[in-house]
């Protein structure tokens, strides 16, 4: 190309870097994570990050320039939510990359699941197929609102905080797989040491909504989950 084009290559490349740099923080990273969970108010995702409010809303400020983000307000009330599939699936992407190219990221994730338990030895589709069947109780252990805004089919919601109380309601005839976030969520581990302290078979699914809708499976959803979405 001639010296005439060179402008036009550093404007395409320095917009396409505009991603880069806005997710180029762990924090905000999370927060996207977090947000592909479903659309969620400022306060609980700075509390779900650990983070103070105003450290919270700097980093939504820069996933908002880069249009990855959007808000609403609701009186008070600002809730975020990601501005389209594609940015989760960008995390999940991103995510995997990671994973694939970083002996770090590899040792730090063995070493998170070494005192746990199995992932499910199956596929997804054959998962899929199970439950669909009968054959396996698939438990959705995030809040109820994640759960609300999209989940996998024929799982049943039962957020970590409530499962010790509902174990008496729990089929003891099939095993049990649980889920939460994503491979980099604590949840569906600790509700699988304690299915498994109680004798329950049981099994953890490392996939969140997020992973289970890039790799082209279904997601069931009883609100609108994204602007220009399906459900």
């Amino acid at each position: 190309m001639s010296d005439s084009g060179r402008p036009i290559k550093e404007v395409l490349y320095t917009q396409v870097a505009r991603i880069g740099k806005a997710v180029g923080s762990p924090k905000r990273l999370e927060l996207i994570e977090l947000l592909c969970q479903g659309e969620k108010p400022v306060e609980r995702l700075a509390a779900e990050a650990e983070i103070s409010l105003k450290l919270a809303s700097a980093h939504l400020k820069e996933l908002r320039q880069a249009a990855l983000v959007e808000a609403r307000k609701e009186g008070k009330n600002v809730y975020y939510r990601l501005t389209s599939e594609a940015v989760a699936d960008f995390w999940v992407a991103i995510r995997s990359l990671a994973e694939d190219r970083l002996l770090e990221l590899r040792a730090a994730l063995a070493k998170l699941a070494e005192h746990v338990h199995e992932l499910t030895p199956v596929s997804r589709e054959e998962l899929l197929a199970q439950a669909r069947r009968g054959e396996v109780m698939v438990l959705d252990v995030r809040p109820e609102a994640e759960f609300q805004a999209g989940h996998l089919p024929y799982a049943q919601s039962m957020p970590l905080e409530e499962l010790r109380k509902r174990l008496a309601g729990l089929p003891r005839d099939k095993p049990v797989v649980a889920y939460c976030r994503g491979p980099f969520c604590l949840m569906a581990m600790e509700a699988v040491a304690l299915l498994r302290q109680e004798g329950f078979v049981a099994a953890r699914l490392e996939d969140g909504v997020a992973e289970w809708r890039a790799y082209g499976l279904p997601v069931e959803s009883s609100q609108r989950a994204w602007p220009g979405g399906h459900h």
